[in-house]
């Protein structure tokens, strides 16, 4: 864990692999972590073991923000998620219904250039505008329209990616419970949670109380 400290992952990991050869294994706390750096070793995890390799890692924020880990991402590989899969490519990413949402898309592109034909002369930040297209595309294709809380829900996905891709001491030491209390990194999860979760059950409950709503979107055909 120590030769992690004070320098890039990746430079470290090379001089290691350097050093040890195309798989390592690691200790970080209480966590074993296995590490393949050639392509050989990186096909037998990802191809020829893949179901050996194929859950993902136990974190607190997959457990708090995502309902004890129960979404495609963070659940364990098994029936449960090979059942996620299954709904994922027949009821949102079929052809069929990727390829309804085409008008979305061309919209949403539509948008984004006015804005940044309106912004001419001014400074815009690209990145910012890319990821409110993004966005604001895949918000609409799942819920069937502009919502009121849209911007403020995407300012939340944007915390939420935050503290998935943070460092949280005490994922490494599972066994310490107080350490995710110590740290400040329960409270933040716990906070994002809670407001995505009341916008979220908003729009359902507006989807179920609502028999005219226009659009199309994910929710409409649940």
């Amino acid at each position: 864990m120590f030769h992690l400290l004070g320098a890039l992952p990746h430079q470290v990991l090379r001089n290691l692999a350097i050093k040890y050869g195309p798989i390592m294994h690691l200790q970080l706390g209480e966590v074993s972590l296995v590490v393949v750096t050639s392509p050989d070793m990186a096909k037998q995890v990802l191809k020829t073991h893949a179901l050996a390799f194929a859950s993902r890692p136990k974190l607190l924020v997959g457990e708090l923000l995502f309902y004890k880990g129960t979404d495609i991402v963070f659940s364990p590989y098994g029936d449960y998620w090979r059942q996620m899969r299954k709904i994922c490519l027949l009821k949102l990413l079929s052809a069929k219904n990727v390829k309804s949402f085409s008008s979305i898309r061309q919209d949403e592109v539509r948008l984004m250039i006015e804005f940044f034909r309106s912004s001419s002369g001014e400074t815009v930040n690209v990145t910012k505008m890319i990821y409110q297209f993004s966005s604001s595309m895949i918000c609409r294709s799942a819920f069937g329209k502009v919502f009121k809380e849209q911007n403020k829900f995407i300012e939340l996905v944007k915390e939420a990616s935050r503290l998935m891709e943070g460092f949280d001491v005490a994922d490494l030491f599972p066994s310490l419970k107080f350490l995710h209390v110590l740290c400040g990194m329960k409270g933040k999860i716990m906070d994002a949670h809670h407001a995505l979760d009341a916008i979220l059950e908003n729009i359902i409950n507006e989807h179920r109380n609502n028999d005219e709503l226009d659009g199309e979107g994910f929710l409409l055909h649940c």
